[in-house]
């Protein structure tokens, strides 16, 4: 073992599907004539679903509730999730911290149904982790940008490591990187091409 776990958040950074999200929420909006701006999804990126909508709802003034927001977006979502492809590089990083012996797991934003569709047909990717923490587990109370889910995340690796700074976290959402470095863990940030500020750091 090299002495470093690795945690990954799963969709934009492993899965091509920021692109799906995108498209589906602005079809929801389309309607009422709402652009979901690239400056909302930034604020929203990495969060908790459900909390994601709501903020949505709130700050564009959408006349749909936040359990509205999620029906529809879902029901296309859902679709789309079985058509998502891993993004290039990710297998070959995947693939070689797992040949120098780097225990890994996936630490989601995503609950556990969207996790199982978006997943459905990455077997690979899932044979390289030791396990999965997703949003939704009971032990997660609070979502990202707060580190809840990585502090759980390194107290389930077989052989967790002596302390976060032990931990390497890829994030290529803000709240998600956020959410590492609160956690007390190194961070890896792939950002999306259009970022162009990326959240302080140490």
């Amino acid at each position: 073992s090299s002495g470093i776990n690795a945690e990954y958040g799963l969709a934009g950074l492993l899965l091509a599907t920021e692109v799906l999200y995108d498209r589906a929420i602005q079809a929801v909006l389309d309607p009422f004539h709402v652009t979901y701006t690239y400056e909302m999804k930034m604020k929203v990126m990495g969060r908790k679903y459900p909390v994601a909508m709501e903020m949505i709802s709130t700050e564009l003034a959408v006349p749909l509730t936040t359990e509205q927001l999620v029906t529809q977006s879902m029901e296309r979502l859902k679709e789309m999730f079985l058509r998502c492809d891993v993004r290039p590089g990710a297998m070959e990083l995947v693939r070689s911290l797992r040949s120098l012996g780097v225990p890994m797991c996936i630490a989601t934003g995503s609950s556990t149904e969207d996790f199982e569709l978006k997943t459905r047909h990455h077997q690979d990717l899932l044979d390289a982790m030791e396990f999965v923490v997703r949003s939704d587990d009971p032990e997660v109370q609070h979502g990202k940008p707060h580190p809840d889910i990585f502090w759980v995340a390194m107290g389930r690796f077989k052989s967790p490591p002596q302390g976060p700074e032990r931990c390497l976290v890829f994030e290529d959402a803000p709240n998600g990187a956020l959410a590492a470095w609160a956690a007390g863990m190194k961070c890896v940030m792939v950002p999306d091409p259009r970022l162009s500020d990326l959240p302080p750091c140490d």
